[in-house]
């Protein structure tokens, strides 16, 4: 793979849990790259939801964790020990006991006898800050939670209820050469959707859900989650007066100046794939993000087109989604230049929902639409890291070129 462009380069990828991490992987082979993966934390599925319901005002640790696989390879023992540590699930009916017994286990050595000496002792500290807690206040679904997890857990509680200093601490205990950076302050929210014909999606969970046609049309971040009181109250209004209501219960956020300091010294900046409503849209929803966007010196900011349509996509194509982002981020028509090109695979699936350029992208949106062989051949619907590295490294390069010029 040949990267000139991108070699000694600083680069932000807006991404969500598993969507970007074929590119992030690709990234990170390119020399002497500086990259920053920047992701919400508004995950409230399943164990996650558990979670944050057992520790109120705790987002989602979900996706950072995922994103703390990307440097890890299972062909080298060590670093299968620490793959193992953060995708480990505990029983679907699992137990405190159970739990117990697989702390006691790590601390041992008898259980992922190959993590590094340093890594066992942050992962066991972590997770016994944790257990204490359930000592005092039992009441936690541990089933089919996932080991990763309660580690974040354990360093949010053990840092004083910061997640941000949780993410850097878990980032240092697992090497990662990622700076992972949640795009706010770490202020708790909760998102919710309206469909097109005023239907609510009551969380995230409901968002990345199988999905009827009707498109998605509104995104809100609210400040606590909906109980099933508010949705029978908020479902009885009329469409605009339910839109508004959800407006008047946003959550106070903020831009985590880690992010902010990210984008703007950025050289590339890269709307990364995943699931469009709850991995990337929200966080371009951030207070001032966008401000940093276009005072950052990034000539090249570019959408990746995914290349197989997720669930929460329905009745919208490649440019509406390019259209969703401009329009979160506060520059609807482009003006402030947020998406300078749009890569897509040139052999996107034709349906509902086609990830292929339109035939008369050519510059819309102020944009260029830029197609190529993304694909992975191995792996069907998955970008290829180094194609689309190389894809990337061709847009900086002919950026560069027309910027000299």
């Amino acid at each position: 793979m040949t990267t000139p462009h991108l070699d000694r380069a600083s680069v932000v990828l807006f991404s969500g849990g598993r969507g970007g991490a074929s590119i992030a992987r690709g990234l990170l082979r390119v020399p002497d790259l500086d990259l920053s993966v920047v992701i919400n934390g508004y995950d409230n599925g399943q164990s996650t939801g558990a979670l944050r319901r057992y520790l109120p005002g705790m987002l989602g640790p979900s996706d950072f964790r995922k994103n703390l696989l990307l440097h890890l390879h299972g062909d080298d023992s060590r670093q299968a020990a620490l793959r193992g540590v953060l995708d480990h699930r505990l029983p679907a009916q699992a137990t405190r006991q159970d739990l117990d017994d697989l702390v006691d286990g790590l601390a041992r050595g008898g259980v992922y006898g190959m993590l590094p000496p340093r890594t066992r002792a942050a992962v066991v500290r972590d997770l016994r800050v944790l257990t204490d807690m359930l000592d005092g206040r039992p009441g936690l679904d541990l089933g089919d939670c996932a080991l990763g997890n309660l580690v974040f857990a354990g360093a949010y509680l053990r840092l004083g209820r910061d997640f941000n200093a949780a993410i850097r601490s878990c980032a240092e205990t697992f090497g990662s050469p990622v700076r992972l950076v949640n795009v706010t302050g770490g202020e708790n929210a909760f998102l919710v959707a309206l469909k097109q014909d005023g239907r609510l999606l009551a969380d995230e969970a409901d968002i990345v859900a199988p999905q009827d046609p009707v498109a998605i049309s509104d995104l809100f971040l609210l400040d606590r989650p909906i109980t099933p009181r508010r949705r029978a109250e908020l479902e009885a209004l009329p469409d605009e007066h339910r839109r508004r209501a959800l407006a008047r219960d946003g959550a106070g956020i903020s831009l985590n100046p880690e992010a902010r300091d990210a984008v703007v010294h950025a050289d590339l900046i890269v709307y990364g794939p995943g699931t469009p409503h709850s991995s990337l849209l929200p966080s371009y929803l951030t207070p001032g993000i966008a401000d940093a966007i276009a005072a950052g010196r990034a000539a090249a900011k570019v959408f990746v087109v995914n290349v197989r349509d997720d669930h929460d996509v329905q009745g919208l194509d490649a440019r509406a989604l390019v259209g969703r982002t401009l329009r979160y981020l506060g520059d609807p028509r482009n003006e402030r230049r947020m998406v300078t090109h749009v890569l897509c695979h040139r052999a996107g699936p034709a349906a509902t929902g086609d990830s292929r350029a339109p035939e008369d992208a050519g510059d819309g949106d102020g944009a260029r639409w830029v197609t190529a062989d993304l694909e992975d051949p191995r792996r069907p619907g998955v970008h290829s890291g180094a194609r689309t590295v190389a894809a990337l490294a061709r847009i900086v390069g002919e950026t560069s070129l027309l910027g000299a010029g």
